[in-house]
């Protein structure tokens, strides 16, 4: 069954939304069209999954969960590169710079990184794309 929507916490929505406008804009999402006070959502292409970042309910501080992450995935390996460099460059930090995975399987191509949250994010490609031998 197909994702509806994925959502993760933040305790600062206008630091976030500057973080995933250029993160997530380089693999082709796009901020969607929200009433002022409503908190950023994304989609690629219109369709689902919708990332949402929210403020928790309860009032209490965003936490990220440990051993999970959500894997973004990439047309190329330029757009990898392309989510680790604004990521870094935007507060987040590195949790594996882009290359091979190759535990993962012969044609895995991978960053990981934490948003300004401390959200596990990644970008993956399959295959060479039309940016073979960047490294």
């Amino acid at each position: 069954m197909p994702l509806s929507h994925i959502t993760l916490g933040t305790n600062d929505p206008a630091r976030a939304g500057r973080f995933y406008d250029a993160v997530l804009g380089v693999l082709g999402f796009d901020r969607l069209p929200k009433p002022p006070g409503k908190p950023p959502a994304y989609a690629r292409d219109g369709r689902m999954p919708t990332i949402y970042l929210y403020t928790p309910a309860d009032g209490r501080p965003a936490t990220w969960g440990n051993g999970t992450h959500i894997a973004f995935l990439a047309d190329n390996r330029l757009q990898v590169h392309a989510f680790h460099e604004r990521a870094l460059a935007l507060g987040g930090s590195c949790e594996g710079p882009p290359g091979p995975r190759p535990q993962y399987g012969s044609d895995y191509y991978a960053a990981y990184v934490r948003d300004p949250d401390g959200n596990k994010l990644q970008a993956v490609c399959y295959g060479d794309g039309p940016s073979a031998g960047t490294e």
